[in-house]
């Protein structure tokens, strides 16, 4: 199933592994990223520099950096998540690392990013990066599992701009906005 549009939704309720798989060739240093937020109110960061746990809490885990000094080719970045009962929210993002640190605009309109959501039952979910929005990380997708019923994945195509990876205040400011 394609979600291509902003808002687009599909149910990934009763899973037992979900992967998500990030894939580019754009000469360009883009991340996978996912932010968190528990049913409790707890937030947090897997990203290159915290690669998760899986047998553990946050029950996530990212594959490495791919890309760096912008490098074209076949990228790809994966990150497992084998437990979401704990949370109530998991924010799906992507940003351009090279243009965070100085503050500027990404190269998300000129990309070829696609991200792709398998369950463990080999439904796959792709999600399109619908955002015309200038800003350097793109929040692609939430996993929504607010409700009792089962989680939702959902296409969020948003843009924001940071200038370096100071907080994860800063990070949510974009997801929440």
């Amino acid at each position: 199933m394609e979600l291509k549009q902003k808002g687009s939704e599909a149910n990934v309720g009763g899973f037992k592994q979900l992967m998500v798989t990030m894939k580019w060739t754009t000469a360009a240093d883009f991340d996978l990223s996912a932010a968190y937020e528990t049913k409790e109110g707890k937030q947090g960061l897997i990203y290159f520099g915290e690669l998760g746990d899986l047998n553990a809490f946050p029950f996530m885990q990212l594959s490495g950096d791919e890309g760096v000094g912008d490098k074209g080719g076949n990228n790809e970045e994966t990150m497992r998540i084998t437990k979401l009962d704990d949370m109530k929210y998991v924010w799906i993002l992507c940003w351009d690392y090279g243009k965070v640190k100085d503050g500027s605009a990404a190269r998300f309109k000129d990309s070829d990013v696609s991200l792709m959501v398998i369950d463990d039952k080999g439904t796959a979910h792709g999600v399109k990066l619908d955002t015309g929005d200038m800003g350097n990380v793109a929040l692609i997708a939430t996993i929504d599992n607010s409700s009792p019923i089962g989680a939702k994945l959902v296409n969020a195509s948003k843009a924001g701009t940071l200038k370096g990876l100071k907080t994860l205040d800063d990070l949510m400011g974009i997801i929440k906005s």
